[in-house]
């Protein structure tokens, strides 16, 4: 039995150490473990954010670019944002080898490089749990949001066995799970709300341990589950809309 819970969070837009480097971003989906959880992570996110064709999408913290081509192959004009410049060559060699257009930007998810009102579609995964002020963070989204689009904010959960694996490895001195802050949904659900933003939808994924083989045998059984209440679910997105004029 493979269990492994280093997934190679994605980098954090406002340049706090992180865990991950683009080579591990490899080495997490070739493994059985990360293929099945990132599969089912980018289902939930692309489930709640909608259709995206012929849109104005932003990835903050998009890392090495994985899930903005994707949103780039369904058909939108994405913008990859990263306060990691490896992490953005490595989005470029991606992009190149699936030929598809991708605006890479270094910036700061609290200081955000963009105009009021630029984009259709804000995605942050597993970003806001490293960002030092995340409710800056949230208001910068809400300002570069146009009226009528939607943010897609996605965090580990806080009950739930990943985070307290990570916890774990904070208080044994890991800067970088020292560092972060995970949050319940009643917290992510807030932090839209804050900023006028109207949540549509809240939902959780991946209700198995970082364990590969409990991956394979648990994760058929991770849409039923995600019926109910997000307790213990290791991925949890809220997805939310700016209200139209």
């Amino acid at each position: 039995m493979t269990c492994d819970a280093d997934s190679p969070d994605r980098a954090a837009a406002d340049g706090s150490p992180v865990a991950a480097l683009p080579e591990s971003y490899g080495r997490w989906r070739r493994s059985r473990l990360g293929r099945i959880t990132d599969e089912l992570e980018e289902r939930l996110v692309l489930d709640l954010l909608g259709p995206v064709d012929d849109l104005d999408v932003v990835d903050l913290g998009c890392g090495d670019g994985k899930l903005a081509s994707q949103l780039a192959h369904l058909g939108a004009r994405v913008t990859g944002l990263d306060a990691d410049p490896r992490m953005l060559t490595a989005a470029r060699r991606r992009a190149d080898i699936e030929s598809v257009e991708l605006d890479l930007i270094r910036g700061d998810i609290e200081a955000l490089p963009f105009p009021d009102a630029s984009f259709d579609r804000i995605v942050a995964v597993t970003v806001l749990c490293f960002v030092r002020d995340a409710d800056r963070a949230v208001a910068e989204m809400a300002r570069v949001l146009r009226p009528g689009g939607r943010v897609l904010i996605g965090e580990l959960g806080r009950w739930s066995l990943w985070a307290a694996i990570r916890r774990v490895r904070g208080w044994l001195g890991a800067a970088t799970w020292k560092a972060a802050r995970f949050r319940t949904a009643r917290e992510l659900r807030a932090l839209p709300e804050a900023y006028g933003l109207v949540v549509h939808g809240l939902r959780g994924s991946i209700y198995y341990p970082p364990c590969g083989t409990a991956a394979s045998l648990l994760a058929r059984f991770d849409p039923w589950i995600a019926r109910w209440p997000t307790l213990g679910a290791a991925f949890i997105a809220v997805s939310a809309g700016k209200p139209s004029p």
